[in-house]
């Protein structure tokens, strides 16, 4: 479009500027008088036109009339109706009364559209020799040169018409074959397993993921044209490339590792060194139950294992059954389910699977302290026939007579060099996001421990960076997603600079093999999953915590030897507070107002709980009887997640309280929301949570079930899962396992209240409140 007012033959800053726009661009100097110009011109009120030209293209299918079927139409097309289309036919006729709404004179648009685009597209000079122009008739090698001017036409504001095989086109490129024995039910031999091995291969011509016959290659192969119809589709052919693609097919087949045949399958068309493009990836065998992406819907069900003492729900048979398969192929894992859905008990099974078909060597469980106990008592509770090991301590001794040794990754960061030196049978990370970062020392040096087989527990693959699934990736099959860096230009800055799905579905293509993710939204699961999921969560205390604790249990002690009657009741119901205040938290019984951060097993694991739930658009609850641990978690948690976080306790007025519950229902609501027990227990709808957390244990269990029906209750559409905080070793643990004991007396003496804990013997509070070794953390 001309500028009214502007010399485009000036040789002045102005005229250079517009040379520059159709040629070689060049620096400008003084850009003062351009500035002017074109200030001028947009204050002139020059408009763009309602209408513009649109060029369709149609090939010889579509009823192209020329000689060789091709052909560039002309329309003139309503900016704001597109569905306003007129031929210019119609308008050379004067059928094009409705394209006069816009432009008296339409025909003066077409004619100064078709001299401009000539300038881009040179070819339509042919056209305009005629007096009315209607279409541009070309042969396909000028249809080829039409399409690779459509985009600078589109970007010049022409409308372009393609047919739909040049929009969706059907690439001539190479599609690799590969043959592995054996299937996902069932593997031939032992030595066929792994990423190393060997599979046999084959590379064949294609269009899109037709693969094409010899008859269809020798046709090709003589054609001279760059647009030719296979199959009843017109492809785009390179004579060069295809002759190079034509000369690679006869070096025949061969053998390459399953590894590389992965790689392949999440390439980007153009990345691999090949001389036609890579049109996809396809294997028979276990290799292609694996690239399915659907392997756990093909499997053979594994039976329940002897020694599992647990009824697994169907998604965990196939999790077990996806887990055995991988084990017997000697690929690793990533088990991704949702937390709640049982990952612990699904790879005890397999523990208990392995066992009960010979396997000897021990398995190496790797996971924070904070877990370290719930992980003893669940093998102890599924898996009573193992034999499991705790290697921690200022005084741990390696012992791997057995099957499971548990530890963590602090523990596995000191000692490297002597876990590198058992033959491991499989190591496992549980919460394998604590490898997140691949360049920490941690990090390495989990991923060099020696193992048969790997496997990763997590809810989280994915938390900040794309990185973070390398790493864990580079865990359980290390060199699948090739070095970080390759990584990184091949995936990481596509997807999350530029959004780019193709390299995420690439990358799902190299990565779904491995990895099991099941949700609690997910129809097939959500039918499997109980309405309410409760969970003790065990933690363990700092080394600060430890010292107040056996502060706080030799006082008592001393005292209690002089006490009787009501004097000694008291004391000990004193003592239980302030034990309970230590396990929540240092500053709590100290009052100090001292720092919150890293001083508490249990904070450490309310926020890695949190962490997750947040991650999954979840809202959770967090009770607690102490408003002073209230008044102290409610800013940290607000910095940590950088959040606003409710807090309703006994102070707080009825309106506020109303307003608060309003706007943690409401879906855009506060995500985190702190509650003393008895404040909050009872008489609220808070259904928009679907996490409860106790953060200190009510020693009534009716309370903390009032507590949680504030969530779990009419109303609530998802299903809720509920953690009890209880320090392990210490008297949290104890009255636990007491409450536990005495919920088949129907609540006889609990239901009473906390009376029966004071009646205890001395010795019997000394076993009560002694702490024990595991309760420390690193």
């Amino acid at each position: 479009m001309a500028l009214r007012g502007v010399d485009a033959g000036g040789d002045g800053v102005v005229g250079r500027w517009l040379a520059g726009l159709v040629g070689e661009p060049r620096v400008v100097g003084d850009a003062g008088a351009l500035r002017s110009k074109l200030a001028a011109w947009r204050a002139s009120g020059l408009q763009e036109s309602p209408v513009r030209t649109c060029f369709r293209l149609s090939s010889p299918d579509q009823g192209g009339m020329t000689k060789d079927g091709w052909r560039v139409e002309f329309l003139l097309q309503a900016v704001d109706e597109p569905s306003v289309v007129v031929t210019v036919e119609q308008l050379w006729h004067k059928q094009d009364a409705v394209l006069r709404r816009w432009v008296s004179r339409p025909e003066d648009v077409l004619l100064g559209d078709l001299g401009r685009a000539g300038r881009l597209y040179p070819a339509l000079d042919r056209a305009l020799s005629a007096r009315r122009p209607v279409e541009l008739e070309l042969d396909v090698e000028g249809a080829y040169d039409f399409l690779q001017h459509a985009a600078v036409l589109a970007e010049a504001g022409y409308g372009v018409m393609l047919p739909s095989w040049w929009r969706q086109p059907h690439r001539l490129g190479l599609r690799l074959t590969a043959t592995s024995r054996g299937t996902a039910g069932q593997v031939a031999k032992e030595s066929e397993l792994g990423l190393k091995v060997l599979v046999d291969y084959r590379w064949e011509l294609a269009v899109g993921d037709e693969r094409l016959t010899e008859a269809e290659l020798q046709s090709l192969a003589e054609a001279k044209v760059p647009l030719v119809r296979v199959r009843g589709q017109w492809v785009h052919v390179d004579p060069k490339r295809l002759a190079a693609g034509l000369a690679f097919l006869k070096r025949g087949g061969g053998q390459m590792t399953a590894a590389q045949v992965l790689l392949h399958s999440g390439l980007h068309p153009e990345d691999a060194d090949l001389p036609l493009p890579l049109n996809g990836v396809s294997a028979t065998g276990w290799l292609g139950d694996l690239l399915s992406g659907e392997v756990e819907h093909h499997l053979e069900p594994v039976e329940s294992p002897r020694g599992l003492v647990a009824e697994l729900r169907p998604y965990q048979k196939r999790g077990l059954a996806w887990l055995a398969f991988l084990d017997r192929l000697g690929l690793g894992a990533c088990l991704a389910d949702d937390m709640g859905l049982g990952k612990t008990v699904q790879l005890l099974a397999l523990e208990a699977h392995n066992r009960a078909h010979g396997k000897r060597l021990p398995t190496l469980l790797v996971c924070p302290m904070s877990v370290v106990g719930n992980w003893q008592r669940e093998a102890a509770r599924f898996t009573p026939d193992l034999e499991v090991r705790v290697y921690h301590g200022a005084d741990r001794a390696l012992d791997t007579d057995c099957d499971l040794v548990i530890t963590t990754y602090a523990v596995v960061a000191r000692d490297a060099g002597k876990l590198a030196e058992v033959s491991w049978d499989r190591v496992v990370l549980d919460e394998a996001q604590n490898i997140k970062n691949s360049s920490t020392r941690q990090s390495k040096v989990v991923r060099a421990l020696p193992a048969r087989h790997r496997v990763a527990l997590t809810g989280t693959p994915v938390e900040n960076r794309l990185a973070e699934l390398w790493s864990i990736m580079d865990f359980v099959n290390p060199g699948v997603l090739g070095t970080v860096n390759t990584f990184r230009a091949r995936f990481a800055v596509p997807i999350e600079r530029h959004h780019d799905e193709d390299a995420a579905v690439r990358l799902r293509r190299i990565t779904g093999p491995f990895v099991l993710r099941r949700l609690k939204t997910d129809p097939r699961i959500i039918t499997d999953l109980p309405d309410k999921i409760e969970v003790k969560q065990l933690c363990t205390l700092t080394p600060e915590q430890a010292t107040l604790y056996q502060a706080v249990v030799d006082d008592m002690l001393a005292k209690i030897a002089e006490a009787e009657g009501v004097q000694r009741k008291g004391l000990v119901l004193a003592t239980m507070s302030r034990l309970k205040q230590v396990c929540n938290h240092p500053a709590q019984l100290l009052g100090d107002g001292s720092r919150v951060a890293g001083r508490s097993g249990k904070l450490t694991r309310l926020e890695e709980i949190l962490d997750e739930a947040l991650a999954d658009g979840d809202k959770a609850l967090c009770f607690t009887q102490f408003t002073a641990f209230g008044s102290l978690v409610v800013p940290h948690l607000a910095a940590r997640f950088d959040t606003e976080v409710l807090y309703l306790h006994g102070g707080t007025p009825k309106r506020q309280r109303d307003e608060m519950v309003r706007r943690f229902q409401a879906e855009d609501g506060p995500s985190i929301f702190v509650l003393s027990l008895k404040a909050g227990g009872t008489g609220l709808n808070l259904t928009a949570a679907n996490h409860v957390i106790h953060l200190d244990r009510w020693w009534n269990p009716a309370v903390e079930d009032q507590a949680t029906d504030r969530a779990f209750r009419i109303g609530q559409r998802n299903h809720v899962q509920v953690r009890k905080f209880v320090c392990v070793g210490t008297l949290e643990e104890r009255i636990d396992r007491m409450i536990e004991e005495k919920r088949g007396l129907a609540h006889l003496v609990v239901g009473a209240g906390e009376d029966w804990l004071t009646e205890l013997s001395t010795g019997e509070l000394r076993d009560l409140f002694a702490l024990s070794g595991e309760a420390i953390g690193d």
